[in-house]
């Protein structure tokens, strides 16, 4: 009996010391970690933010307006049939990763779904909606917010796919109800928190994006926000983004290049952030963004070889010349011709954690043979 009771106290001892334990790292989890405030300020009409250097490029612009009547070009993707080959090469890629997420068995159905998916109209913003819909808010006020958005999500230590959602629900919600400017910074502060729900393990509260916007909104405010945008995009919120493709094609990128090559993944994924600010890039398929944004890393690295692959082109389902339009506006974006304003994505991808990409010299021109078909 006293063995038992003896026992007894010991169990009792170890829960008590378990809990104190636990609670002691709750008390250091919930202390705040010195967060600051990122204030946007008033958004203005910024004139000086996009800058084109092509002459053409606005009466290329009222042509297309003028043809299409609100009919988005479609890249055409290459209906390439895999062979046995094929199908074992993909596997093999696959095979070599330790993530679980890419699971052999299934990436070639997951990634049909996916670009079936991105192709829904519920899933996409129009992108003609500042002409169409907005009376209130210009293209440069959306880079503005975006280019803050950059930085929250830096401030808070967000996921990618987070950040990306958050532009992708700004969009789509302004793509269907009219917005005053001096709401739009909290549209991409509500958009962020539902963004964060979706994504986050631990995401921020109500309170910590009253607080990034230097309490400009109130909570209520926020809230209210919340469950308008929930319902114009009818709980719908599980997207695919350019991150989402991107992330294969430096998987399948890298085996051309036989190593590994953090520097093209940085690249690639600096590419991909800058298409966020620029309000022509909306148009555009995110796998076609993902797409754009390798085939301008492989020739930022490499500009005097091809940039593109036979398994990237049967992959991606997508020819060097679908990239075109896509890769010449990143290259305007890498080379500041636009968006030379904002520079909170400029910034992130000039740290050496990021190995200084952002500071990786690129050649003016882009070759026109680049855009030919490859041959084998």
């Amino acid at each position: 009996m006293a063995n038992q009771e003896s026992a007894c106290l010991r169990v009792t001892r170890a829960i008590k010391k378990r809990s104190a334990a636990a609670a002691a790292m709750a008390e250091v989890e919930d202390c705040p970690v010195g967060k600051r405030r990122v204030v946007l300020g008033e958004l203005k009409n910024l004139a000086n933010i996009v800058v084109s250097v092509n002459p053409n490029l606005g009466k290329e612009t009222q042509k297309a307006k003028g043809k299409g009547k609100g009919r988005v070009a479609k890249a055409k993707r290459v209906l390439i049939p895999a062979t046995e080959e094929d199908e074992s090469a993909a596997t093999d890629i696959d095979a070599k990763s330790d993530d679980p997420q890419m699971c052999a068995a299934y990436v070639k159905d997951i990634f049909e779904y996916l670009c079936k998916m991105e192709a829904e109209p519920n899933r996409r913003a129009s992108h003609n909606y500042l002409e169409k819909i907005q009376n209130d808010i210009t293209a440069n006020m959306r880079g503005v917010l975006v280019d803050w958005l950059v930085e929250v999500a830096e401030e808070y230590r967000l996921v990618a796919d987070t950040l990306y959602l958050t532009v992708n629900y700004v969009d789509r919600f302004l793509s269907q109800k009219s917005l005053e400017r001096k709401k739009l910074q909290l549209l991409g502060v509500s958009s962020m928190l539902i963004a964060s729900k979706y994504e986050e393990i631990k995401p921020p509260n109500v309170d910590d994006f009253c607080y990034i916007t230097d309490n400009t909104y109130t909570g209520e405010e926020v809230v209210k926000m919340e469950a308008d945008i929930l319902s114009a995009l009818k709980f719908e919120l599980g997207s695919p983004t350019a991150v989402t493709f991107l992330r294969r094609f430096i998987r399948i990128s890298l085996e051309d290049y036989n190593n590994s090559n953090s520097q093209l993944e940085f690249l690639a994924h600096y590419l991909a952030e800058l298409s966020m600010l620029d309000y022509e890039c909306v148009k555009f398929l995110p796998s076609l963004v993902a797409a754009s944004a390798m085939f301008l890393a492989r020739f930022i690295i490499r500009p005097k070889a091809h940039p593109w692959s036979e398994s990237l082109q049967r992959y991606t389902k997508y020819r060097p010349a679908d990239v075109k339009q896509c890769a010449s506006a990143l290259h305007d974006l890498y080379l500041r011709r636009r968006g030379a304003g904002l520079h909170s994505v400029r910034d992130k991808y000039s740290r050496d954690k990021f190995e200084a990409v952002a500071n990786t010299p690129a050649p003016p021109v882009i070759p026109e043979s680049f855009f030919f078909d490859i041959t084998p």
